[in-house]
């Protein structure tokens, strides 16, 4: 590559143009679960976007698109991811949009609370604004293998829905009350970012269902329906730039494509028995809405 060659590169890769002429969009893409997952595999968190959003705002760009296909995952990052984009976007006075993909449900839409305006495609899963917690039940399995549970706590409550016991009322009760917390903070997000856009009642909005693209603009979770390419030319000319900001891939990732289990770190005994269980209920995740 030549010398010109790589200084047009680095100008298209940052959103510069000599002349300024053709208007430049970051894109990030924020795909899969919500939080910290397994064998090997990266989640949607701060640490691992914090570059990536400060990247795509810190370039010459007239907005930054957010590209988002997630089921959801943890409520504390999607709160927190949200937050980020929305600090960076005032701080910069750049806008924000978010283009569903699949499926933005649950945390996903959290993500996509970040943006001015919310597209998506008529076929896309939205909503599941609700708080779900699920698990497994072992007790059984221990008492037909002959295997004792041994548990020593100090304080009354610290040891809350251990699957290796029978279920507990009052612990069902205290996990009912947290839910209601996180969900009231849900919907308080919700409404904060929507507005007077939402056309339906908390009833329907707010029960963790879900609805196709075509049915969440009627209800004014978001604002229209369109791809990428198609909404930002329509804003901002069909000569746009779209410059993608992508996380550097490692060298294992380079040498074997994607997230492998051979990039896992080494953990504790008992790790990679945590990690298949991890990976199904990621896989249950996106199983919900038939994918």
């Amino acid at each position: 590559m030549s010398l010109a060659d790589t200084i047009n590169d680095l100008f298209a890769r940052y959103g510069l143009s000599r002349d300024d002429a053709a208007p430049a969009v970051a894109v990030i893409r924020l795909q899969g679960i919500i939080g910290t997952v397994g064998l090997g595999r990266r989640g949607l968190t701060v640490p691992a976007l914090e570059p990536l959003i400060k990247k795509a705002f810190s370039a010459r760009v007239r907005a930054v698109c957010l590209i988002i296909n997630s089921p959801g995952g943890s409520a504390v990052q999607s709160a927190h991811i949200a937050a980020r984009i929305r600090q960076y976007s005032q701080d910069k006075k750049v806008p924000v949009f978010a283009f569903a993909e699949d499926v933005i449900a649950s945390g996903g839409y959290w993500l996509a609370l970040a943006a001015d305006e919310i597209y998506a495609d008529p076929m896309s899963v939205v909503g599941s604004i609700g708080v779900i917690s699920a698990g497994f039940g072992f007790q059984e399995f221990l008492a037909k293998i002959g295997v004792e549970r041994r548990v020593h706590t100090q304080g009354a409550r610290k040891s809350l829905l251990d699957p290796f016991r029978p279920e507990d009322p009052e612990d069902v009760a205290r996990l009912d009350a947290i839910q209601k917390d996180i969900h009231r903070q849900f919907i308080g997000a919700v409404k904060q970012r929507r507005g007077e856009r939402l056309v339906a009642g908390d009833d329907t909005v707010f029960n963790g269902d879900i609805w196709t693209g075509e049915r969440a603009l009627e209800l004014g979770l978001i604002d229209g329906l369109g791809d990428i390419r198609t909404i930002v030319r329509r804003k901002y000319g069909p000569d746009v730039r779209f410059i993608t900001i992508e996380r550097p891939m490692g060298w294992l990732q380079r040498r074997f494509g994607g997230s492998t289990a051979l990039s896992a770190p080494a953990g504790e005994a008992g790790s990679w028995a945590g990690d298949v269980i991890a990976a199904v209920e990621e896989r249950s995740l996106w199983a919900r809405f038939g994918l």
